[in-house]
C-alpha cells in the first residue's frame, strides 16, 4: 500500500510539474504584452496622475463594493443563475463593404461592444478592434455572440488611426492588432499601452502615447484628445502600471465623444465644460453590477453623463457582444430606453455593422432589433 502511495504521489506530483511548466511556458505567449520600463517608465512616473507604482482615478475608485475580492466574485458567479446572459441565437447584423465607403463622408460603424470605425473629415480612424471570437486569455472564455462576427481586419481600408482605450483583453485584441498592423498609419493610446505595440512590431514613431487631456492632430484638422475615465488596467495580475482613458474627436464642423470604460463620475461634467456640446457620444452602459458600481455605468448613469457632456445623440457601448457581467444580455438596451425618454438628445441603436451617418442622425430609422 505505502508503494501504491508513493506512485499516485509521485504520478501527481508529476502532472502538477507538467502544468506548472506549461502555465509558464503559455504566458510567455505575445498576447500578454510588455509592460513599460527603463526610460519610458521614467517618464511614465513624471505623470500627476501616477503615484505609489501605478496609475489611479480622479476620485476614490476601488474596484468592489464593500469588502467584496476579486476571488469572492469569481465564486458567486459561477454559483449565479441568472437567465438569458446571452442571445439564444444570431442577433441580427449587417455587413457592408468598408472600403467602397466614401471617405468625405462622415459616419460611424459600430461592431459591437466598444469597437467602432468612423470617418471623419476624410480621416479613418477606428477604436478598441476586437474582430476574434473571444477576449479573454483563454479562447472558451467570454466568447462573442453569435452574428456579430461578421467583420474581420481584412475588410478594412486603411487606417488613419488606431485608437485604444486601455489594455482590457475587451479593448486590446492581440490578433486584430497584429493583422491590422500593415493597414495602420498611426496608434494613439494612454500612457504605457504603446508599450504592447512596441512588443508587438509596431515601429516607435507609429505610437503616440499621452496622459489624459493631451491630444494628437492626425491630418485633416482632426485633433485627439485623451480624456479621463474611471476604471483600471492590467492584462494578466498586475494592476495600474498603464493608463486607461476615453477620446474626444474634433474636427472644425463636429465633436465626438467614446468613453471607453468608466464608472459614472464628475469627469464628465468637467469634459462636457471643456469640449461641449457634443454631435454624438458613445457611453459604457453595459457590464454592470451592484458589486462594481464604481468602474463601469449603468443605463441611467449613461444617461446622467450624456446630459452632463451636453450630447445631441448618444449610443450605448460595452455591449451587445460579450457577457462580462450577471445581468440579461438585453436588459441595458431595454433600461436605455426607458431613461432616455424625454431627455434632451436622440438614443441611437443601430444594429452592428450598419453605418451611421453623422448628417442624418435620425433615431426612428433604428428599430428596437435586440427584441
Amino acid at each position: 500500500m505505502k508503494r501504491k502511495a508513493r506512485n499516485v504521489f509521485y504520478g501527481l506530483s508529476g502532472i502538477l510539474a507538467v502544468l506548472i511548466v506549461a502555465g509558464v511556458a503559455y504566458l510567455q505567449h505575445p498576447k500578454f504584452g510588455e509592460l513599460p520600463e527603463g526610460d519610458r517608465l521614467s517618464a511614465i512616473e513624471r505623470s500627476s496622475n501616477y503615484q505609489d507604482g501605478q496609475f489611479h482615478n480622479l476620485v476614490e475608485t476601488p474596484m468592489f463594493a464593500g469588502d467584496k475580492s476579486f476571488v469572492e466574485v469569481l465564486l458567486e458567479n459561477l454559483r449565479s443563475d441568472t437567465q438569458r446572459l446571452a442571445p439564444n441565437g444570431p442577433i441580427p447584423s449587417r455587413k457592408v463593404d468598408l472600403k467602397a465607403l466614401d471617405a468625405r463622408e462622415d459616419l460611424v460603424v459600430w461592431f459591437g461592444h466598444s469597437s467602432f470605425f468612423l470617418q471623419l473629415n476624410g480621416q479613418r480612424i477606428l477604436i478598441d478592434p476586437v474582430f476574434s471570437d473571444y477576449a479573454a486569455p483563454l479562447p472558451f472564455l467570454n466568447a462573442a455572440y453569435a452574428g456579430t462576427n461578421g467583420y474581420r481586419a481584412s475588410d478594412f481600408p486603411g487606417i488613419d488611426a488606431l485608437l485604444i482605450t486601455h489594455d482590457h483583453w475587451d479593448h486590446l485584441d492581440y490578433s486584430s492588432v497584429i493583422q491590422l498592423q500593415p493597414k495602420v498609419d498611426q496608434v494613439v493610446s494612454p500612457l504605457g499601452v504603446g508599450s504592447y505595440f512596441r512588443g508587438w512590431g509596431y515601429e516607435e514613431a507609429r505610437v503616440w502615447e499621452g496622459d489624459w487631456y493631451d491630444s494628437f492632430e492626425i491630418g485633416n484638422e482632426v485633433r485627439i484628445h485623451l480624456i479621463p475615465a474611471r476604471h483600471y488596467s492590467g492584462r494578466l495580475l498586475t494592476r495600474g502600471k498603464t493608463l486607461w482613458a476615453g477620446f474626444v474627436i474634433e474636427t472644425p464642423d463636429r465633436r465626438v465623444l467614446f468613453s471607453g470604460d468608466s464608472g459614472y463620475g464628475p469627469h464628465f461634467k468637467a469634459i462636457g465644460e471643456r469640449f461641449g456640446p457634443f454631435d454624438l457620444v458613445s457611453l459604457d452602459s453595459g457590464q454592470y453590477d451592484p458589486r462594481w458600481p464604481y468602474i463601469h455605468m449603468n443605463p441611467e448613469e449613461a444617461v446622467a453623463a450624456a446630459e452632463d457632456l451636453r450630447a445631441k445623440a448618444l449610443i450605448p457601448a460595452h455591449v451587445g457582444r460579450f457577457t462580462l457581467a450577471r445581468h440579461p444580455w438585453d436588459e441595458p438596451f431595454e433600461r436605455m430606453v426607458a431613461a432616455s425618454e424625454g431627455k434632451p438628445f436622440d438614443l441611437l441603436t443601430p444594429m452592428v455593422g450598419e453605418p451611421l451617418e453623422l448628417d442624418q442622425l435620425q433615431p426612428a430609422r433604428f428599430g428596437a432589433w435586440w427584441r
